[in-house]
Order: structure tokens, then sequence, then C-alpha cells
């Protein structure tokens, strides 16, 4: 009975994400091309992040970084390298308060303000954003589609919040990683600065990871893309993501 369950739950899938295609995240990217899209949490950060742009710039890459405001506002001339190397800028929240415990105001409200003051900062239009840990439910979500913005979802993760080596982190990642995912890494580890209390930050050196993962993506024909880069060439594959 459980398998005949689990088969009725994968063939009832593709409808269900028609269903719930209008009010979808972003999920992946449908390309015929090699790419596999890059994004990063958390920064700016003074060590992670030009670390990890360094090693973009080796590579030929390019990436999405989902910055705090906070920390923009405190890094702003880093902000500016990210956008100068050519990599996409978008909004990951004011800090990392998760939204799904505020009353619904204050939701609208740091969503449209933070996006106002990330465009100002950066001088570029921002068009897509990730709630700090994926909380997002459908009354966010029509919030976040009425400020002119996209929700992001993620599928393979090194999990760089573990305390775990970076060749384990890079290997493990690779193992679901192919044209079009997402991939969820930072460059940043959100602190209680941030209104973000996950634990003390691993001490993984955040460059040597992205570099490892890069390497991996190039042995296997991937070529690292910002999300907006990968749509020139493909199209967005949505689907319901709720979480509370």
């Amino acid at each position: 009975m459980r398998s005949l369950s689990t088969t009725a739950r994968r063939a009832a899938r593709p409808a269900a994400r028609a269903l719930t295609r209008p009010v979808g995240t972003v999920r992946a990217v449908r390309t015929a091309r090699p790419d596999i899209v890059l994004t990063y949490d958390d920064g700016p950060d003074p060590d992670g992040t030009p670390a990890v742009l360094d090693a973009l710039a080796r590579f030929g890459a390019t990436a999405t970084f989902f910055v705090l405001t906070r920390r923009a506002r405190i890094h702003t001339g880093l902000l500016a390298e990210v956008a100068a190397a050519g990599h996409e800028i978008a909004l990951h929240g004011i800090d990392h308060t998760r939204l799904t415990r505020l009353p619904l105001d204050e939701v609208r409200r740091r969503i449209r303000d933070g996006k106002a003051e990330l465009e100002d900062l950066a001088g570029t239009p921002v068009r897509w954003f990730r709630a700090p840990y994926g909380a997002l439910l459908p009354k966010h979500w029509l919030e976040v589609r009425r400020a002119g913005l996209m929700p992001v979802a993620w599928g393979p993760t090194p999990r760089d919040w573990d305390n775990e080596s970076e060749e384990r982190l890079a290997e493990d990642v690779m193992a679901s990683s192919g044209a079009g995912e997402i991939v969820l890494a930072h460059d940043g580890y959100a602190g209680a600065e941030d209104n973000a209390f996950d634990g003390p930050e691993p001490a993984i050196d955040r460059g040597k990871l992205a570099s490892l993962m890069l390497e991996g993506y190039a042995e296997r024909g991937l070529v690292g893309r910002s999300l907006g880069a990968a749509l020139e060439h493909g199209t967005v594959a949505k689907w319901a993501w709720f979480l509370r």
C-alpha cells in the first residue's frame, strides 16, 4: 500500500505543479544549455564575499547574490564590487528575520523598504527575492509579487552551515546538481546582529568551497550562471513552495 501511495503522489506532482504555478516560486530553470544557477545568501561579508568573487572570476562564472540590506548598508563598497564583477544583486531581506513570524503589515513594509533601499545602494533594479529560511506562506508570496519581486527557492545545496570539510560539502552537492538547478550557497553567515539565531558560524573557507564546487561543475560540463543570465536562454520552472 505504501508503494502505491508513493506512486500516486509522484503521478500527481505534474498536475499539482500546473495548478499552483500562478502562485509558484522559481525553483529551477528549464534550459537546454549546460548552465547551473549559482546563488549566494547572507552577504555582503568582508571575508566570504571577496573569496567567493575571486573563485567565480577564476572560472568565468556569474552568480546571484541575495543580500541583507543591513549588511549592504555597512559594506556598500563590497556590494559595488559584486555588481561591478557582473553578478546579479537580489534581496534576501532587511535582516534574517523569519517573515512568517511577523504581522502581515510588517512583512509588507520589510519587503518594500528592503527593495527600495537595496536598489538605491546597488544602483540597479532588483527583481528576485529569497525569504530568510525560505519561509513564505501564500499571503506573503502575494506581498512579494505586489512589491514587483519574484520569490526564488532552491534545489541542491552544499549545506555550508554545517561544520564539515569543504571537500565533503562540495562532494555532497555534486550528487544532486544538474543543468538548470538553482544551487543555494552562502558568502556570509547571518548571526544575532542579523536577527538570526542559528548557532556559531561554521569554520568554512567559503572561497575554497566555491572553487571546489566550480571545479566539480566544470568537470561535469556545467557553467555557473546567475539566475538572470541563465534565463536569457531558458524559462523559469515554478511550483508551490510554502514553508512556515
